[in-house]
C-alpha cells in the first residue's frame, strides 16, 4: 500500500486542508481508486498559485502526485465540472459528509461505492435543498464499513410487524417494545419503508435520521462530530426547543 508510485489524474474530492510551512498546505482527500489520503501541496498558499482557488471543498477534481499515495507530493490538479451550488444552510450538511469521511474512512482503503455516494449526495443536496440526501449517504457508508443495519428484521431474526413498535440498539439491531412512547421508538411500517429505501414519508425519514445517527455515534465510540452538533443546535433553535 505504501510503495512509491506516481498517479495521474485520479478522481478526488478535497475534504480538508491545513497550512504546512509558510507557503504550502496538507490536503486531506478522498479518491476513487485509493480511498482517503493526504498529500503535500507545495506553494499552494502563495497568492499566485494556480491551485489556490481550485483546492476547495465540494469541487470535483482530478489530482496527480508523486511518491506514496498517502504522504506524497501533489504535482497537478484540475477541475472536472462545477462544484454543486449548495445553499448557505446546506453548506454545513456538506461539511458533515466531509467530517464523516475524515473520522470513519480508513486510510488507503478504496471504497468506490462511498466515493460515488458522496458525489451523488452533494448533487442531491443542491437539487432538493434539504437534508434528506444525507440519509442515503449514511446508509451506504455504514454498509461499506461493515455496520449495515438490518431494518427489515428484528434483532432475534423475526420479520417486522408493520403495526408493532421497535427500539434500535446499536450493535444489536431492532428490539420489539410494548410501549409506543418515546423518541427512540419506531413504528414497524416506517422501518419497513426505510429498509426499502423509501424516504418520502416524513416518519420514515425521521426514523432514518435518528437510527443512522445512533449507528454512526456507535462507530465513533464517543467522539462527537462538530458539524452534527451545530446542525442539531440549529434544528433545536428552529423548533424553539
Amino acid at each position: 500500500m505504501n510503495a512509491p508510485r506516481h498517479a495521474r489524474l485520479v478522481p478526488a474530492w478535497l475534504l480538508h486542508h491545513r497550512p504546512w510551512s509558510d507557503s504550502s498546505r496538507v490536503l486531506e482527500l478522498v479518491t476513487r481508486p485509493h480511498g482517503r489520503i493526504s498529500l503535500f501541496a507545495h506553494g499552494a498558499r502563495r497568492p499566485k498559485s494556480p491551485w489556490r482557488a481550485l483546492l476547495r471543498p465540494f469541487q470535483p477534481l482530478l489530482v496527480s502526485w508523486s511518491g506514496r499515495a498517502d504522504g506524497g507530493t501533489l504535482t497537478g490538479a484540475e477541475s472536472v465540472g462545477r462544484a454543486p451550488a449548495l445553499a448557505r444552510d446546506l453548506l454545513l450538511a456538506g461539511f458533515y459528509l466531509n467530517e464523516l469521511l475524515l473520522r470513519l474512512l480508513p486510510r488507503e482503503e478504496p471504497h468506490e461505492r462511498v466515493f460515488d455516494a458522496y458525489g451523488t449526495a452533494l448533487a442531491a443536496l443542491a437539487a432538493v435543498q434539504d437534508h434528506a440526501p444525507l440519509r442515503a449517504f449514511e446508509r451506504v457508508l455504514l454498509e461499506e464499513l461493515g455496520y449495515g443495519i438490518e431494518l427489515g428484521v428484528e434483532a432475534a431474526g423475526g420479520t417486522l410487524d408493520p403495526e408493532r413498535y421497535y427500539h434500535f440498539e446499536p450493535g444489536r439491531g431492532l428490539l420489539a417494545v410494548q410501549d409506543a412512547a418515546g423518541a427512540d421508538v419506531y413504528r414497524g411500517r416506517d422501518l419497513i419503508a426505510l429498509a426499502r429505501g423509501e424516504l418520502a414519508e416524513p416518519r420514515a425519514l425521521a426514523a432514518a435520521r435518528r437510527i443512522y445517527g445512533a449507528a454512526i455515534a456507535h462507530c465513533l465510540e464517543g467522539r462527537g462530530l462538530a458539524s452534527r452538533e451545530v446542525m442539531l443546535a440549529m434544528r433545536r433553535r428552529e423548533h424553539g426547543e
